[in-house]
């Protein structure tokens, strides 16, 4: 029956005699679709327009320059590109284990009495607005993080660049953490769900074997879902490089590029927050727009890079893998 249905399908496309609600159902897709890809291209294009007298006289420089001068009408946009992509990075590396414990903890260990609870626990801390985060960050986690956090990294390991100079609590440690804060649901939901859809076949058959809960876990479930897990760590990335209000009330706002968590420093969004009100003349708008522009591009390199990873490992199958 399958079979003649398809081949009648078949017949009436050939024909182009549709009936008229599959029409309207494709050119409904179709536009969607079209218009989704017209507004990512008018997006590109207002940026680029505006950002036009700024690219016209600091050229690529935009992008290599280290000096951010308003005064004198120099703007580099390196170190904001530094501190966007560190401060992520930090979020990420904090984030990425907890979400990954806490997903195999609701997932396969948690009793069913507390999963639901705790899963909707989780689900309300992604919407906590990001202001409510920057003040709780601004008075309760930079005193934290100043001290002891900062104090025993400093006296511990101040030999590494990466633990060195001021210990004011505003930085790039503290941005890191905020951006953990708001990335763990995102990547805790993707992960438990990505871990509910492994079959239930595969942990069946490490139990049958004689393996531990652990074992299970770890030579079956993870395994089986490191794509996806892959995927939702990427995901988290794409929302911290993006995080602008939080991220600007703890980050201590320094155009500089140092190796120190301890130094404050920027982001390109926590730039264009708070500096484009303050922009006075076209030149400094131009800058504010092409470092916005900027940040587009970092987004999509990163998602193109998700996705041929992603795909790369769904292709290798698994017994290669390992």
């Amino acid at each position: 029956m399958n079979l003649k249905l398809v081949a009648t399908d078949t017949v009436a496309r050939r024909a182009g005699s549709l009936p008229i609600g599959d029409w309207l159902f494709r050119g409904v897709v179709y536009g969607s679709g079209l218009a989704l890809l017209a507004v990512m291209v008018a997006m590109v294009y207002e940026l680029a327009d505006g950002a036009r007298p700024s690219f016209a006289k600091f050229g690529f420089g935009f992008l290599t320059g280290t000096t951010w001068d308003p005064v004198k009408e120099v703007f580099g946009a390196l170190p904001l590109v530094y501190g966007t992509i560190v401060s992520s990075i930090v979020g990420l590396v904090i984030a990425v284990p907890i979400s990954i414990g806490t997903a195999i903890f609701l997932s396969d260990l948690a009793p069913a009495w507390l999963r639901r609870p705790a899963s909707y626990l989780i689900e309300i801390i992604a919407a906590i607005p990001s202001v409510i985060l920057g003040l709780w960050g601004l008075f309760v986690l930079v005193p934290i993080v100043r001290d002891p956090i900062q104090k025993l990294l400093g006296d511990n390991l101040g030999f590494i660049p990466l633990f060195e100079g001021p210990r004011f609590g505003l930085g790039v440690l503290s941005a890191g953490i905020i951006l953990a804060i708001m990335v763990v649901p995102i990547i805790t939901a993707v992960s438990r769900d990505i871990f509910l859809a492994v079959p239930n076949s595969q942990r069946e058959a490490m139990i049958a074997l004689g393996a531990t809960r652990w074992e299970v876990i770890s030579q079956a479930v993870i395994p089986y879902a490191r794509s996806g897990l892959i995927g939702a760590g990427i995901l988290g990335f794409g929302r911290a490089i993006g995080e602008t209000m939080a991220v600007t009330m703890v980050i201590g706002n320094g155009f500089k590029i140092s190796p120190s968590l301890f130094e404050p420093s920027h982001t390109i969004a926590s730039a264009i927050a708070s500096e484009f009100s303050e922009a006075t003349y076209d030149l400094y708008i131009a800058a504010l727009v092409e470092a916005g522009l900027v940040l587009m591009a970092i987004s999509l390199i990163i998602n193109i890079l998700a996705r041929v990873l992603v795909g790369t490992l769904v292709r290798v199958p698994a017994t290669v893998r390992e």
